[in-house]
């Protein structure tokens, strides 16, 4: 039996300030070509989560426990060694492509920097890479879209364009961070239905982040419920939505399922079943 793509063992992360900590005591596996979700609402952990597993935490924060990404040791370990790792090992997708891309390069080239940084690859070789890439997360003349700058793109494009960058060196694990919130419905499901398609294509696995549980219901295998920066609820998808135990998690489906009440109905809210104690 081979061993987890990724496990994080009693992550706490404290940023001190006399805050409350920003995670206490996470713990969860990720297979190999695994998807697990991880929901909850503003301020739950979700976010300081990914950034631990990326190394990319702020000085100020104080990190116990441990994350092992195919048995290298992330936390307290030092830029030098977690750089040849991103890109590489693993890449994330951020909520916000424009906050992603420099605005003064043409994307194609911001694509091929990953090339260049962690493959070495020739200027040419990087160039038919990229727009392969390109094409193969759905956009259309790849090559004038390498030729773009950002401002040049829709809002969809643009998050096909950070996806290519993300997947173009084929990491193991792909963090996605609420990587459709700002689209519309319509495109954010072409660009979900790429997501799936080229992380099959790629067989990575992938840690999908989301406030949104119908999203993290086609995307995922098994979801992570967080609240307070702890994990209060773990399963499958179909056990999670079909017999959640956690009164936390039952009031998030509840709230998700606006579109199963009668005309009239008063709109379920969390609160009705999550009074702030645990069950």
């Amino acid at each position: 039996m081979t061993d987890p793509l990724l496990i994080v063992s009693n992550l706490s992360i404290d940023f001190g300030r006399h805050r409350r900590p920003a995670l206490t005591d996470v713990s969860f596996e990720l297979a190999d070509n695994e998807r697990l979700g991880i929901i909850g609402e503003s301020g739950s952990g979700k976010t300081v989560t990914a950034l631990a597993i990326m190394g990319l935490l702020p000085e100020t924060a104080t990190a116990s426990g441990s994350i092992r990404l195919r048995g290298n040791e992330m936390v307290n370990t030092g830029d030098r060694e977690l750089a040849p790792l991103r890109g590489n090992l693993m890449s994330m997708v951020f909520q916000e492509p424009m906050t992603a891309l420099d605005p003064t390069m043409r994307v194609g080239r911001q694509v091929a920097e990953v090339l260049t940084l962690h493959q070495h690859s020739a200027k040419e070789a990087a160039r038919s890479a990229v727009v392969a890439m390109l094409a193969r997360v759905g956009l259309p003349d790849p090559e004038r879209i390498a030729d773009a700058y950002p401002h040049q793109l829709s809002g969809g494009q643009r998050q096909r364009v950070v996806l290519a960058m993300a997947l173009v060196n084929s990491p193991d694990l792909v963090i996605c961070d609420e990587p459709t919130t700002a689209l519309d419905v319509t495109v954010q499901a072409h660009v979900l239905a790429t997501l799936d398609a080229v992380l099959d294509e790629a067989n990575a696995a992938c840690l999908f982040i989301s406030h949104d549980l119908a999203v993290v219901s086609q995307v995922c295998d098994k979801v992570l419920v967080m609240l307070d920066g702890r994990v209060v609820e773990a399963g499958t998808v179909a056990a999670l939505f079909n017999d959640a135990q956690h009164p936390y998690t039952r009031g998030l489906i509840a709230a998700s399922r606006i579109d199963q009440l009668e005309p009239g109905s008063r709109l379920p809210q969390v609160e009705d079943y999550w009074k702030g104690n645990d069950a």
